[in-house]
């Protein structure tokens, strides 16, 4: 079997699959796109870092092709669809950077606390200016944690050992468990008031772009210093400067960008109090040596018919298991994140419960697969199958599983309940349908609807009476938004409707918030399966 290694990775890790039985190893490093589309058509394996992109074409191109294998956490150069599509396994690392991360992230705060690359250049220089380069100590100051996940974790370790309160900001994480960590857990706006430092650790999604802005460093003690080795987009870079600028901000660290690399006329590059790194995040001998090794470990696994590990787009199956749950497994993972994001807080509990045929699987599978579902728009970059419940159980969130024997009106059919802190239950239930069995919405929060769980969903609630469907149909119209499906809910008469719009596009925030002030409705969102 032929293993393409389209990017530079640790040699251990190459000679590693060379010492297989059977195995063929092809180092092609820096090839061109078509050279690429070449060198895939008879490869059963490609390994990759950032630099090489596996694109639809080269999934295409490559007909013998089971696995590809990140080593990094990030998968933005795999087009993860597309291999979905053609049924390759895509596979990450995202524990062997940790440490790695964790320590530049702290030796960024440092170099915050005191400029010693300042000081280092002005020495270099010939000069011996010692006050211009004063500093300040980290004891007894408050560090604010943006996202308690492992690398947040691990920062906030080494602050403690500095003498530093560490307080955490992270809406998914029970206060329990921050308790045990001796960190105290707070609102965004509370961090942002309290902390002399903070470092944000949160995957770059939509609630999270942009989340230190203007708006947010004028919340902040005057002097603050911010610190990024995450996500490029997490801090606005524009408020940054002008925060650097003004004094607002004291000192920064970032070491990664909303755009790589950094332009050379960026003005960030001109700031004397930031200190500016390429990405460096994972680039240590240690950090490049276990993703190396993880990476060819895991793809050995694979070729050989064993076990499966640190899949993003499919668990820890054999081919045959695979077939047999694989329409549960895109339910399961439909439902989670459907309840993750009609709840919007903070949820304790998670409650799952089966009916049919998979009450008589192995079950385990599907769960993952509704808590990485469930994870899927809050959790960091290295979310998989396999570290759900461990990221479910770090967040104090409990899952509760019921195998129902119980009978429905359905053959196949599935509930996941999202339990808040405040005692509220969103809920959502589905089935399979057909021959294809394909996914089906047949139940929201104890209301029967009847929808296909794809795309964007406008859902909301309304009182019922005359009109309203025309008058969403209008408002959505004058957006330009077609409508695919809905399906249409009521407890009677007069009382409360609810409604599920299948959309061909997703409408702007204006026009949700005019539909959300009209009088009639009690309720909308937008939920993006």
């Amino acid at each position: 079997m032929k293993i393409l290694v389209a990017d530079k990775i640790s040699p251990k890790g190459v000679a590693f699959l060379r010492q297989q039985p059977g195995f063929e190893v092809i180092e092609a490093y820096g090839s061109s796109p078509a050279k690429i589309l070449e060198l895939v058509r008879d490869v059963q394996a490609i390994a990759v870092r950032s630099e090489t992109k596996i694109t639809a074409e080269v999934f295409a191109a490559a007909p013998l092709l089971k696995v590809v294998g990140r080593a990094g956490v990030g998968v933005d150069n795999v087009d993860v669809e597309a291999a979905t599509e053609r049924g390759v396994i895509v596979m990450n690392t995202p524990l062997g950077n940790t440490i790695a991360t964790a320590e530049l992230t702290f030796t960024h705060i440092l170099c915050g606390a005191r400029p010693v690359p300042q000081a280092a250049a002005s020495m270099k220089a010939g000069q011996w200016d010692r006050k211009s380069f004063s500093g300040i100590e980290l004891f007894k100051k408050t560090l604010g944690v943006v996202g308690l996940g492992r690398i947040g974790t691990e920062v906030a370790k080494r602050a403690q050992s500095f003498g530093m309160r560490v307080v955490a900001f992270d809406p998914y994480l029970a206060p329990s468990r921050a308790k045990a960590m001796q960190i105290e857990a707070v609102t965004l706006d509370e961090l942002l008031a309290q902390a002399d430092y903070i470092t944000v650790h949160m995957p770059l999604t939509e609630q999270t772009k942009y989340m230190i802005d203007e708006a947010a460093l004028a919340k902040c003690k005057k002097g603050v210093r911010l610190f990024n080795c995450a996500r490029g987009g997490i801090i606005k870079e524009a408020a940054l400067i002008a925060g650097l600028k003004s004094g607002q901000v004291a000192a920064a660290g970032l070491d990664v960008y909303e755009e790589e690399p950094l332009a050379t006329n960026s003005e960030l590059r001109q700031l004397t109090n930031v200190t500016l790194t390429p990405h460096l995040g994972a680039s240590t001998a240690e950090a490049q040596d276990a993703v190396g090794i993880e990476i060819a470990e895991q793809i050995a696994d694979v070729l050989n018919g064993g076990v499966i590990s640190n899949a993003v787009n499919m668990p820890s199956l054999d081919a045959t298991t695979l077939k047999l749950i694989g329409p549960y497994l895109e339910l399961g993972a439909k439902l989670g994140t459907l309840v993750q994001q009609l709840a919007n807080n903070r949820v304790e509990r998670l409650r799952i419960t089966y009916w049919g045929k998979i009450v008589e699987l192995d079950a385990n599978p599907v769960t993952r697969a509704i808590q990485r579902g469930f994870l899927s728009r809050i959790s960091s970059d290295g979310l998989n199958y396999i570290n759900a419940p461990l990221i479910m159980q770090r967040l104090g969130v409990q899952v509760d599983i019921t195998k129902s024997n119980v009978e429905t009106d359905y053959t196949e059919l599935m509930q996941v309940e999202a339990i808040t802190a405040d005692g509220k239950i969103f809920s959502a239930m589905g089935t399979l349908l057909g021959k294809a069995n394909s996914p089906r919405l047949v139940s929201l929060n104890g209301r029967e609807v009847e929808a296909a769980p794809t795309g964007a969903l406008l859902i909301y609630e309304n009182h019922d009476e005359p009109g309203i469907i025309g008058m969403v149909g209008m408002l959505l119209g004058r957006a330009q938004v077609n409508i695919a499906a809905m399906s249409l809910s009521r407890n009677n008469a007069g009382g409360t409707a609810l409604c599920v719009l299948n959309l061909d596009s997703q409408p702007s925030v204006a026009a949700l918030k005019e539909l959300t002030n009209h009088r009639a409705i009690k309720h909308a969102v937008v939920v993006n399966l």
